[in-house]
């Protein structure tokens, strides 16, 4: 039966029969995979996605794997895929997915085993969470005899670990990022010297095959080995510390202008990492000095890594490293598939749009489609564009062939992901991501592959869901020949659909209470969401508990181009309505970021640096914004056409007054938007001139309010509830100026706002009477009446400078130095979201989430009743959605009281935390000094107005 939500449940670009049981040939039958019977213990999207494609491949009976936080917790937060997914005895709950300390992730580990044993299940499928790269529990699954859908543990071993992965990159001959990997042997030298290596082992009972070691590095790898294995330290996270100090004392010192990023070797998504800021970048009277200061950060920097992945226990290892951050960095990645003996890959992905190590935005880049973008800029002369496109080609070719040797060299045996880092026309290795990577749709919608019968070329079978290569390779192993690649579509794009608010901070709790249907061509994974009552066929309601991370969904179409790929994206998220109560989403960052790139170039290369630059251009704009009064600027524009009216005062009246609401109305919804303001400004700014302070439309201003209104979805639509739709007088009003203004360009044989204004400013034409041109002079007079108001846009441009952030001849991005301004970034922030507002003497909650007042268990307080702390302290730590944030002091001031106390205690944003005595106390302006500065801004932006 098709139901309204037909494009979310049989999407082809998804959605197939993989069912190859049913094929004519003895061969592809033989790849059947129809007697595996899976525990999945994932969530979020690939859950569903797991559980559609297997379905898919006639694989039933698989499970799921369900922690309460997913079930009973939080009212409405029931998994979605339960929706599909009916017989209660295929769900096994736990109270987590892997246990927050490494006794408890053992304890779950040994959990899955008895499930998987208990009710029949022979395989697992982690997905892209939790334990998916944890090499003992994959090494736990296939000793109980359980057949592990991803990498086995040998190449979790070899690639998981960042820097056993390194030292594979170096031994192949991949390029990799300038480091130090070796912290944790460094740190043992140090503590017991290279001589004293066996009496630690002795001492602690430990067994090393010391002979068996060519160097001391590799004796001291397999004393952490042995100690691991024992589960003792015999360093600690301290001792890390100070030898990795001591290795960023020499780089700061090497390298005074560079950053420098501490990487936990177990971390991922952005993770267990920390940024150590350059020596130049503290003040001091010597560069000694400066490399002090900075060098004296790493170990808190050590600690926080390895706390934030909890990792810190006894017998963890606490390997991190160290590493040049290269600030102009583009994050690329390749696509690896292998089953241990052969190795190929699927093109690549740019994830260089980004935020605090989260992708935001993953865009396809493949062989095809930049062949395609040189052809297009080769055509239209940009020398400089198609210069840039061809080095990109040549570093995707060279990214694709080190990631088959990696691949090959750690015997990958399902999917991985070779992810580098492009600085100019050098590209680096940084690790191996031994899983599906969340971004995975992105490839298979561009390719697809085929296996062929080795001794019949006409026999084969196509799989185009990578998913399914996963099962495919964990069911057949070696037996499996070496795949075709194929393209599918040209380009695609995904956009990550996050719970997040303006600033893109994790925002919790909010429940969806509607959600449009999925549009033709929209690929949403949403863990089923979008999955309707199957009585009713209407959206079910969905709280978003915030006991995982942020991601809502994953947003994806495909295109023939990179900006149709876009523009088709955009039009979907232009429709989409989603709506909710306390809901925070990025649907309109990324409606506004999509139209950035569409209206500068769609060929440019941002860097890992662009969002938090771009996020504080678009917080300007809300400032700037925030201190225009409309509708006092509206009335100041209507009082002075009626001054100048003359004997047509009550004409003019009746124009400015029926155009009000018309003109007011969507650039209220823009201010309060700024995002969306964003996008518009991006693809308008060449509607418009300035001379001196004087902004003209080239535009026809009618026409522009008239694609206002579509490209805020608020189109005049028969029954649909005015709230969301231009009102139908307002409608009516702007039908005839676009008609009349289509019949007068095509009776003048005009195309352009400016020609069209000097020729109604003159004499009438032969093809008019003189009472028709009066006619058609007062017409345009009328339409054109308090127009002037829309120049408010372009304006708040000029005034912040937002189009400085612009797109070079060369496809790299400007970016001025104001916006990197850390002060005005965290300026910006508050902007785009304003905090709680307080009273003088306490400390509201930022956000929700779970409140922690130390760096770790055992550690003194940040602050305690009595502690001073100056502006820029931290106060706490809170945990969103699995991200852990420091939270820090706005001034200074004394701690009274402490008004929550423990460790992990849930808070609510807005609730009082600290009872303090500020240092200052803060004016607040009152509401008529708000007033008279609103309306001293607007007055000059009135002299701008032509």
């Amino acid at each position: 039966m098709k139901t309204s939500n037909d494009y979310y449940l049989n999407n082809a670009l998804i959605h197939s029969n993989r069912k190859l049981s049913n094929a004519q040939s003895e061969w592809v039958r033989s790849f059947s995979c129809e007697d595996i019977k899976p525990l999945i213990i994932c969530r979020g999207p690939i859950r569903k996605e797991a559980m559609d494609v297997f379905d898919e491949m006639g694989i039933h009976g698989y499970g799921i794997l369900l922690s309460e936080k997913d079930s009973i917790t939080y009212t409405n937060a029931l998994a979605p895929e339960l929706r599909k997914l009916t017989d209660p005895d295929r769900v096994h709950r736990v109270p987590d997915y892997t246990g927050a300390t490494k006794e408890e992730r053992a304890e779950r580990i040994q959990q899955i085993i008895n499930i998987a044993h208990t009710n029949g299940y022979n395989a697992i499928f982690a997905g892209y969470g939790f334990m998916s790269e944890d090499a003992e529990m994959v090494e736990a699954m296939e000793n109980a005899g359980l057949n592990f859908i991803g990498p086995c543990s040998f190449t979790q071993r070899s690639a998981g670990m960042k820097d056993q992965a390194k030292r594979t990159a170096l031994e192949t001959g991949v390029s990799v990022t300038p480091g130090v990997n070796n912290a944790t042997s460094l740190a043992l030298f140090a503590k017991y010297g290279k001589d004293g290596l066996e009496q630690c082992a002795k001492d602690n009972n430990l067994t090393v095959d010391f002979a068996s070691c060519k160097d001391d590095e590799e004796k001291a790898l397999a004393l952490l080995a042995a100690s691991y294995n024992a589960g003792i330290d015999i360093i600690v996270a301290a001792d890390i510390g100070l030898a990795l100090q001591v290795e960023a004392r020499r780089m700061l010192a090497e390298k005074p202008n560079n950053r420098f990023r501490l990487k936990a070797i177990a971390g991922g998504g952005g993770k267990g990492q920390r940024i150590l800021q350059s020596a130049n970048s503290y003040q001091g009277a010597t560069l000694e000095e400066k490399v002090e200061k900075a060098a004296e950060k790493v170990p808190a920097l050590v600690l926080e890594c390895l706390i934030e992945l909890k990792t810190n226990g006894v017998g963890d290892n606490k390997n991190v490293l160290i590493e040049m951050n290269i600030d102009t960095t583009r994050h690329q990645e390749i696509q690896v598939v292998g089953n241990g003996e052969w190795c190929m890959t699927m093109g690549g992905r740019d994830c260089s749009l980004q935020m605090h190590e989260q992708k935001l935005l993953e865009v396809s880049v493949t062989e095809e489609e930049l062949n395609t973008a040189i052809a297009a800029a080769e055509a239209a002369g940009n020398v400089a564009e198609v210069d840039q496109l061809k080095k990109d080609l040549e570093i995707l070719a060279k990214m694709e062939h080190e990631g088959a040797v990696f691949g090959k060299a750690v015997k990958l045996d399902s999917v991985g992901t070779f992810e580098c880092i492009v600085d100019g026309e050098a590209h680096y290795f940084m690790e191996m991501n031994t899983r599906i990577q969340v971004e995975h749709r992105v490839t298979e919608l561009c390719y697809k592959l085929k296996f062929v019968n080795p001794d019949n070329r006409n026999d084969y079978f196509i799989a185009e869901s990578l998913v399914e290569v996963m099962v495919l390779i964990a069911h057949h192993t070696t037996r499996l020949p070496a795949p075709v690649r194929l393209p599918r579509e040209a380009a695609s794009v995904e956009a990550r659909l996050n719970a997040t608010n303006q600033a893109l901070q994790p925002h919790a709790g909010g429940i969806i209470e509607r959600w449009s249907n999925c549009a033709e061509g929209e690929v949403r994974d949403d863990q089923g969401i979008s999955m309707h009552n199957p009585d009713t066929d209407v959206f079910m309601k969905y709280h978003l508990a915030g006991a995982y991370d942020s991601n809502i969904a994953l947003l994806l179409t495909v295109g023939d181009t990179r900006l149709s790929s876009y523009e088709r994206l955009a039009e979907v998220i232009r429709r989409t309505n989603l709506r909710g109560k306390d809901l925070a989403t990025n649907l309109e960052f990324h409606y506004g970021l999509l139209n950035w790139f569409i209206g500068q170039n769609i060929n440019a290369r941002p860097s890992t640096r662009f969002i938090v630059p771009y996020l504080t251009a678009v917080g300007q704009l809300k400032e700037v914004a925030n201190n225009i009064d409309l509708k006092f600027a509206y009335n100041q524009i209507r009082g002075k056409y009626l001054s100048d009216a003359g004997d047509n005062k009550a004409a003019f009246i009746n124009a400015l007054d029926r155009k009000a609401g018309l003109l007011l109305r969507p650039l209220d919804m823009l201010f309060a938007e700024p995002h969306i303001l964003s996008g518009w400004l991006s693809l308008n700014h060449k509607n418009y001139s300035v001379d001196g302070e004087t902004i003209s439309w080239l535009k026809n201003p009618m026409e522009l309010v008239a694609d206002l209104y579509h490209y805020l979805n608020m189109d005049y639509v028969a029954g649909k509830p005015a709230a969301n739709m231009i009102w139908d007088h307002d409608n009516d009003l702007l039908q005839q100026a676009v008609a009349f203004y289509a019949t007068l360009n095509e009776r003048l044989g005009i195309d352009n706002f400016i020609d069209l204004n000097k020729a109604v400013a003159g004499k009438a034409p032969n093809s008019f009477t003189a009472e028709q041109w009066s006619e058609v002079q007062a017409a345009h007079a009328g339409f054109q009446a308090g127009t002037e108001i829309i120049s408010v846009l372009p304006y708040i441009a000029l005034q912040t400078g937002y189009f400085d952030l612009s797109v070079n001849d060369d496809l790299s991005i400007n970016i001025p130095d104001v916006l990197t301004d850390e002060d005005l970034q965290d300026k910006m922030a508050k902007v785009l979201v304003p905090p709680p507002v307080a009273k003088s003497d306490e400390i509201l909650a930022a956000s929700g989430g779970m409140l922690y007042p130390r760096e770790a268990p055992g550690m003194e307080p940040f602050v305690e009743a009595g502690s001073h702390f100056n502006e820029g302290d931290p106060l706490y730590i809170v945990e969103v959605m699995k991200m852990f944030n420091k939270v820090y002091a706005p001034f200074s001031g004394t701690i009274d009281k402490n008004m929550v106390e423990g460790d992990g205690v849930i808070i609510k944003k807005g609730q009082p935390l600290f009872k303090i005595t500020p240092d200052e106390i803060a004016v607040v302006e009152t509401p008529g000094e708000i007033k008279a500065r609103r309306q001293k801004s607007t007055a000059l932006f009135l002299q701008c107005v032509k």
